[in-house]
């Protein structure tokens, strides 16, 4: 019976030290836990605050109609610089009274709604800001964009997470103040 010899057995080698070298690079990769992460994956300001209903329900309301333009949009972003995330404490279903229309709005374009929390679950910039801010996919409204696109507003249906109402960029004005009181004593 004849041998047969594979003649590029070092070829071969290189490859398959190659192959495992490059299985083992995801082990190396800086985890979603750390904040660095996720601000490198957002790459822009997310600012968060609550809102009455009732004052930005036109707002709300036109962001809602237009929830699949909205989708595409956030299906395409790559580059947002500021994301402003807006909770709505009287639009839930706790909640009973007073949104001006919005929870009708939500009734009537809810598969759209569905698509538009779909895509930001699929967009790395929109899921990452969302859920480092302690948000449930499921309690976004509306997304409505502005300034050619380059700034988002987000809508989110309840009352704030504890901690998630403040807003990135601004420092807290009364430890200052605490500050030079404990100075003077």
């Amino acid at each position: 019976m004849a041998e047969t010899k594979f003649r590029n057995s070092r070829a071969l080698a290189l490859v398959l030290a190659g192959a495992f070298g490059l299985a083992a690079l995801p082990a190396l990769a800086q985890g979603l836990d750390s904040e660095g992460a996720i601000d490198t994956i957002i790459g822009s300001d997310v600012k968060t605050e609550e809102k009455s209903a009732v004052d930005e329900s036109e707002r709300v309301i036109a962001a809602i109609e237009a929830t699949m333009d909205n989708a595409q949009l956030v299906r395409r972003a790559f580059n947002i610089d500021e994301v402003e995330i807006v909770f709505l404490p009287e639009v839930g279903p706790e909640v009973d009274a007073g949104d001006s229309g919005i929870t009708e709005k939500r009734e009537e374009f809810a598969d759209q709604i569905v698509e538009l929390q779909q895509s930001i679950e699929g967009s790395a910039i929109f899921y990452h800001a969302v859920d480092s801010r302690q948000i449930l996919v499921r309690d976004i409204v509306a997304i409505e964009f502005a300034n050619e696109n380059r700034t988002a507003t987000i809508f989110v249906a309840g009352a704030a997470p504890e901690g998630a109402t403040s807003s990135t960029g601004g420092e807290d004005e009364t430890a200052p103040a605490e500050a030079d009181t404990n100075a003077a004593d």
